[in-house]
């Protein structure tokens, strides 16, 4: 590992978990934090508990703006627990300078998102801090939520699963970049940020046993997918075809050199299920998204890897990013 922390660090790649584990995970070291969840599993098994801060920029973007960013990114790490959310804390640090206006702008859109799932900020804390200490505002959420269908785990993925995708990839990552770069497309691309809950909420009420749920944010799905790898020590196989990903999309990564496998998510997850109940989960996957797929399934070929299958019958590896991706991304 580096001496130094660098943009690398944070991209939720291979950098990123090394820092994670070389650090926070030693220093903190217990079984709940081994687990490696999107949320913690407290309380015996009852109550799911997370946490993020956000540092995007731009802070308004097409789709969304930090703050329904903040609210859908505490409360779909809950959801990939199988947890409503309950209650978050807020707290922020502002730049000396930051308009009035945009801040109440961006709180209206917490509270539209508190609305969707249900839940409510019961505390917080504000902080103001000179000109140039921060790029204008930063947001800390922290959520409890209701666990309401127990044992869905990103360490019991087994050969009995299929993986599923909820929606076509890369939308928040290339939308971020497009807003910052100033990049002007033709299209109607925005990011995928929004609350994962109400979808959530539909499998479990429709009776769907899920095994793992994990929403592929910073590293894309290429680090959602092998860290399910490592933690169950199973191979994946997925079907490139099977992974939708948009014209305006695709045509960024081809343009600027990007994978769009590894670009940020903020609405997207992976599932894994049980084969038998596969296609019962995707039918109530599309009545959201259309472009909700099974896009591969569970062996033992090569443990604590991801292959990927191409249209041409050739297989190759897909890796844990690596570098730089995109920086302040969420």
């Amino acid at each position: 590992m580096t001496k130094t922390i660098t943009l690398a660090h944070g991209n939720g790649g291979q950098e990123n978990n090394e820092l994670i584990s070389k650090v926070f995970y030693k220093a903190f070291k217990n079984d709940i934090l081994d687990k490696s969840e999107d949320a913690a599993v407290i309380e015996g098994g009852t109550l799911a508990f997370s946490t993020d801060s956000f540092t995007v920029t731009p802070l308004f973007f097409a789709g969304a703006d930090i703050g329904k960013l903040a609210v859908c990114g505490t409360c779909n790490d809950l959801a990939m627990m199988g947890a409503k959310p309950k209650y978050l804390t807020c707290s922020v640090i502002i730049e000396e300078g930051f308009s009035v206006e945009k801040l109440e702008r961006i709180v209206s859109s917490m509270q539209k998102e508190l609305l969707i799932n249900g839940a409510q900020v019961v505390s917080g804390d504000t902080k103001v801090v000179p000109r140039g200490s921060v790029d204008g505002i930063f947001i800390n959420t922290t959520g409890i939520g209701e666990i309401l269908q127990r044992g869905i785990s990103s360490n019991s993925i087994s050969e009995d699963d299929v993986i599923l995708l909820s929606r076509d990839i890369g939308c928040h990552g290339a939308t971020i970049f497009a807003s910052r770069e100033g990049i002007e497309l033709s299209s109607a691309l925005k990011s995928d940020c929004t609350s994962l809950f109400p979808v959530v909420k539909s499998l479990i009420d429709e009776g769907v046993k899920i095994t793992a749920m994990r929403d592929a944010t910073r590293g894309g799905v290429s680090a959602a997918l092998n860290e399910w790898a490592r933690q169950s020590n199973i191979c994946i196989e997925i079907d490139e075809k099977k992974i939708v990903t948009s014209d305006e999309v695709m045509g960024l990564c081809e343009l600027l050199g990007f994978e769009a496998m590894s670009l940020a998510n903020e609405g997207t997850f992976l599932l894994a299920v049980n084969k038998e109940e596969s296609k019962r989960a995707e039918q109530i996957l599309k009545t959201f998204n259309k472009n909700a797929s099974i896009i591969g399934k569970v062996t033992d070929k090569h443990l604590k890897k991801v292959i990927i299958n191409s249209a041409w019958g050739t297989q190759r590896f897909l890796d844990v990013p690596t570098g730089e991706l995109l920086p302040r991304i969420c």
